[in-house]
């Protein structure tokens, strides 16, 4: 008897959950919001610990860490995923930790010896766990019975709150622990992914099997030119893009606005809040007010971060504006999903899904480099200027198709 069917089996008669579901939910939910802490850790402290330790004409490249890291997201995330089917959720996951864990050590050994490249090879290796971080949803569904999949995936959701506290909390705490500074940051993202690795260890996976991809398939190109599939990965894409763009140019733009460094672990804080409270009632909206109206008021969400942004350079513009660039991240981007889902056959998600992924991930990577190059060259108001551009271009490709086809809501 496999997992799945002990824990099916073991669903109280109300239709509810047994406490081993709940248990195994909690444990995932647990997972994820240290592994995202960890992130957020990364974000808030990666690029300003890069300024110790390079000249001023490398300063534009102070993301390179981070960037590397988006890049070993886009490039694991399907080999994570291979390694999960063959051998297994808890040893994929556990993979994932022990990546994080050599990632963040190397991102602390290249700082206390002065090396930028060791310190990028560690963002490029902490990719690999962040890779299976975004594996987890899918986890939480098998944990579930159908009735309660909506809400399992809620549940370990959830973990992005606690990890937007927990994240600028040890961002706010550790960098002066001992020096070089920043490097008991890194240390301690070593120690959150040790915890990681030791919980996954009670949490009783399910046997998973290859899924049937059975069916008749059309070509990959016929699926992404689809206009509706074109509009919602242009809009993933830009909404992953300038929520990536903004948010690592932050931490240096609040130091170069003359704020102190502990500043960005607040403003952080509130911008991983706006990405991750929505989450709750999103699906909601959309069920309500339609795919294209949600997509809309997340740009209307990203406009508004802007124009905040370009107010002024005090503690509370920056906090306001990079709230308001994740909760419109959120709108848009679960619109744009919702709205994928319905251009492919069961049998072709699978490739259609995987092109999806790769170039949102792709356009992460360029944003996060380019973040630091805009601000270094032309300053925190033209980088919002540029971020306000791209918000500009996915309202007029959702405009365009939305005239086109007044049907679809």
């Amino acid at each position: 008897m496999d997992g799945l069917t002990k824990i099916q089996q073991a669903q109280p008669a109300s239709g509810g959950l047994s406490r081993r579901s709940l248990r195994n939910i909690a444990l995932l939910a647990t997972c994820q919001a240290l592994t995202q802490s960890s992130n957020t850790l990364m974000f808030a402290s990666s690029a300003l610990a890069v300024l110790t330790i390079v000249p001023v004409d490398m300063r534009m490249y102070a993301n390179l860490p981070i960037t590397m890291q988006h890049l070993g997201v886009m490039l694991s995330v399907f080999p994570a995923s291979m390694l999960m089917m063959r051998r297994g959720r808890r040893f994929g996951f556990r993979t994932g930790s022990v990546a994080g864990m050599v990632g963040a050590s190397c991102a602390a050994i290249g700082l206390g010896i002065g090396s930028f490249l060791v310190m990028c090879l560690g963002g490029l290796l902490l990719g690999f766990a962040i890779a299976n971080m975004q594996l987890y949803r899918f986890a939480a569904v098998e944990l579930a019975p159908p009735h309660f999949r909506a809400q399992s995936i809620s549940y370990v959701t959830a973990g992005g709150v606690l990890a937007g506290i927990i994240g600028p909390t040890l961002a706010r705490w550790t960098p002066d622990l001992w020096l070089p500074t920043f490097q008991a940051s890194f240390a301690a993202v070593v120690v959150v992914h040790v915890i990681v690795f030791l919980v996954l260890g009670f949490i009783e996976f399910p046997v998973i099997k290859a899924e049937d991809g059975g069916g008749p398939q059309r070509p990959l190109l016929e699926i992404v030119t689809q206009p509706a599939y074109m509009v919602a990965v242009t809009a993933a894409m830009i909404a992953f893009g300038v929520m990536s763009f903004v948010m690592a140019a932050s931490p240096i733009a609040i130091v170069q606005c003359g704020l102190d460094k502990t500043e960005a672990p607040v403003t952080i804080f509130t911008h991983v809040m706006g990405m991750f409270i929505p989450a709750f009632f999103t699906g909601h909206l959309v069920a309500r007010f339609g795919t294209f109206n949600v997509m809309l008021a997340g740009v209307g969400l990203l406009i508004a971060g802007v124009a905040v942004a370009l107010m002024g350079t005090t503690a509370w513009h920056f906090r306001g504006a990079l709230a308001l660039n994740g909760a419109g991240w959120n709108f848009l981007f679960v619109g744009a999903t919702t709205l994928l889902t319905t251009t492919y056959r069961p049998s072709e998600r699978g490739k259609a899904q995987a092109f999806n992924d790769f170039m949102v991930f792709g356009t992460t990577t360029t944003a996060s480099l380019m973040a630091s190059v805009v601000l270094e060259l032309k300053g925190w108001e033209m980088l919002n200027y540029f971020a306000f551009i791209l918000v500009c271009a996915a309202l007029l490709v959702i405009g365009v198709f939305r005239l086109r086809q007044p049907s679809r809501t």
